[in-house]
Formats: C-alpha cells, sequence, structure tokens
C-alpha cells in the first residue's frame, strides 16, 4: 500500500536507497539569498528554496513540476554538468548561463553564475546554485543611490529654504503695494507678483515635505494603497488605459504611512500613464499593478527576511537613456512640462519605509519595483 503522506520533495521523495528523502533536509537553503535546486540527473527538480521561488515567481509546487532545464536558454552545460557530477566524473561544476525569469517569457533573462555540487556520494540528487550575476552590480547601485539621495535631501532642504525666506518678503511687499496703488492696470502687476509668489511657495513647500518622518498610525494594507492609486489613475484616464490587477492576497499588513506611499505609487504611476499617451489614444495601453512576496531581501547594506514587491509595469515608449541613470535626481524630467519631483519624491517616502525603488526599462516594458521590508 502506497504511502498518503504528501512530502516537499516532489515528483518523488525518493532517493536511490529508496528511503524517503525528508523535506527538512533542504529547508536550510531558504536562508540563502542565492538560486538553489535540488535536482535529478535528469534535470527534474525535487526541491527549489525561496529565492528560485521570488524569481521565477511561481510557486514551489508548481516550479518542482518542470525540469531545471527549461529554465535555461541553452540546457546543454547544464546537462554535460549533471551528468559528470552525478557520474562521479567530477565533485564540482561551474559554468555560466542565462536563465528565464518564466519558462515562456524569453525577454526576461537573467545571467547567472552556475555550480553544480554532489550532495552524497552515491545519492541521486545534485545540487545545482545559481548565482545571479548583477545582484552585486545592483547591490552597489542600490548604495549609490542611497548616498545619492540623501545629498539630494540636503541640497533641496538648504535651496528651499534659502528660497523660502525672501520669498514672503517679496509677496508681503507686494500685497502693501497693492493696497497704494489707485491704477488698476498697476494692480495687474501687482497680483501676477502675488500669483507667481504663491506658485513658488507651493513648489518649495513639496521639496520640503519629504523631510518630514512617516506618521505610523494604523497598519497599511498594500493592496488598499494600489486600489486608491487606480481609481485615480482610471479617474483621469477613462478611456484607452487598462489598469489590470496581479495581487498577492497573502502579503500582510505593515506599519508605515498610508498617505504618503499612496503619494509615491501615484507619482510614479501617473508619470507611466502619461508616457502612454500614445497608446491611450489607440487603445490599447496598459498598466499594471503587481505585489509579490521577496524572500531573503538585501536594501543597500541590510539584509531582511521578507520584503513587499510591487511592481508598476507599463508597455510605453520607455525611459530615455540619457536620463535612465538619473530618472531619480531632482529637477530631471523626460517629459516636456515636467517638474521633475514626483519620482525624487517617490523615492524619499519609499526609503522612508526602509524601502527602495528600482527600476527596468526597455521599448515596450518598463517597470517600476517598490520594494518595502516587512515584518
Amino acid at each position: 500500500m502506497k504511502s498518503a503522506v504528501k512530502p516537499l520533495l516532489e515528483p518523488s521523495a525518493k532517493d536511490s536507497l529508496g528511503e524517503l528523502a525528508p523535506a527538512s533536509r533542504f529547508d536550510s537553503f531558504d536562508l540563502l539569498a542565492t538560486m538553489v535546486a535540488v535536482v535529478r540527473p535528469d534535470g527534474a527538480m525535487v526541491f527549489v528554496n525561496a529565492r528560485f521561488e521570488d524569481v521565477a515567481s511561481l510557486s514551489r509546487r508548481t516550479l518542482m513540476r518542470g525540469n531545471l532545464f527549461d529554465w535555461f536558454t541553452d540546457g546543454s552545460p547544464l546537462r554535460e554538468t549533471l551528468a559528470a557530477v552525478s557520474g562521479n566524473d567530477i565533485a564540482t561544476g561551474r559554468f555560466d548561463g542565462t536563465i528565464r525569469r518564466a519558462p515562456v517569457a524569453a525577454h526576461e533573462l537573467l545571467p547567472v553564475h552556475v555550480i553544480v555540487t554532489q550532495i552524497e556520494h552515491g545519492r541521486d540528487f545534485v545540487l545545482v546554485e545559481m548565482l545571479e550575476i548583477e545582484q552585486q552590480t545592483r547591490q552597489d547601485r542600490e548604495e549609490r543611490a542611497l548616498g545619492q539621495v540623501q545629498a539630494n535631501k540636503e541640497l533641496i532642504r538648504n535651496l528651499a529654504h534659502e528660497i523660502k525666506n525672501p520669498l514672503g518678503g517679496i509677496r508681503g511687499a507686494a500685497q502693501l503695494l497693492e493696497l497704494e496703488l489707485n491704477s488698476r492696470e498697476l494692480s495687474e502687476y501687482t497680483s501676477v507678483i502675488i500669483h507667481e509668489a504663491d506658485r513658488l511657495q507651493a513648489l518649495v513647500d513639496r521639496l520640503l515635505a519629504p523631510h518630514r518622518l512617516p506618521h505610523v498610525v494604523s497598519d497599511v494594507n498594500i493592496h488598499e494603497v494600489c486600489e486608491r492609486v487606480r481609481s485615480l489613475i482610471l479617474a483621469e484616464f477613462p478611456r484607452g488605459l487598462a489598469v489590470p490587477r496581479d495581487y498577492d492576497i497573502s502579503i500582510p499588513d505593515f506599519r508605515g504611512d498610508r498617505e504618503q506611499l499612496i503619494q509615491a505609487v501615484l507619482n510614479i504611476a501617473h508619470n507611466a500613464a502619461q508616457a502612454l499617451s500614445g497608446r491611450i489614444a489607440a487603445g490599447d495601453a496598459r498598466l499594471v499593478l503587481r505585489t509579490r512576496v521577496a524572500r531573503q531581501v538585501t536594501i543597500g547594506k541590510q539584509r531582511f527576511r521578507l520584503a513587499l514587491e510591487l511592481h508598476i509595469e507599463d508597455n510605453g515608449p520607455g525611459v530615455a537613456n540619457d536620463i535612465r541613470d538619473r530618472i531619480f535626481y531632482p529637477l530631471v524630467s523626460g517629459r516636456e512640462g515636467g517638474s521633475g519631483l514626483g519620482l525624487t519624491l517617490a523615492q524619499t517616502f519609499v526609503q522612508q519605509h526602509q524601502g527602495m525603488i528600482e527600476c527596468d526599462s526597455e521599448p515596450g516594458r518598463t517597470i517600476f519595483r517598490i520594494v518595502i521590508p516587512l515584518p
């Protein structure tokens, strides 16, 4: 009679000696920040760790129904190395390869360094570890971005204060002058001064706003934030723009400033919608809101066990190459008439929640990825 136990190891939970391989045997691999798969010599996956789940955006159970060869653009090096390691010709093999973030997503490629190792001689399992080649580059980029944001904050705060002080004097003097004038034509000039002073005052207030700390008044549900942003975007762009959701409803609430996060997500989504003007006119514009849980995430130099990932994806023309590395800098805009403050404020608000915003862009597909630690 077959056992009714459903162990974690699938499609088969038995090793070459016919004994059940306990699921807990590989649980420690979930603590690693690299992708790990335990496979048979034919590529059948019997275990994948949490990082592999994050990269693939698929559940462990779904992944273990497949074959690791299918995830590589060229499976030959892996096939040869697996054969050599499982046959005890070599103890460890290494090579560089490219995997897909999803089996059918040929455009989402990830260069990796692959290490294939025996688990135990004579057993039918082989350990495959995949290190993201871009991971270190991304961490360096995040650290530079954190430093740049801090420098921007100091520059903006000092500049805003220098502007704000004389601005009040200019507006007050214009008001007093207006009271002394009997000519309507001359009063129009003072009205212009007062109006422009008010506009500059509003700009200065926006520059100073990010420097307040988040008001942690209640738990934040990221899907409530997304739904609020979605309703605002659809109200402004009621035709020609589809805003589908792809939510992971298991994501827990976290402590934060709901209004700051709404503003951050809205700034990114609004920029994306404006970049989609051509597709909106054609009626095929898409702005996707997607949430996922990521594990063992490093933000800057700090490691977090769990993190929220919010993807804001559009099918617009992409970010221009000449500003791609500077889009989070203040006063940098790819749109004529743009203030260049939306993404700067969004990055600041997210960083005040210990998070980070990343951007991957190419023509026809741009993804802004907001990452925030979870409790």
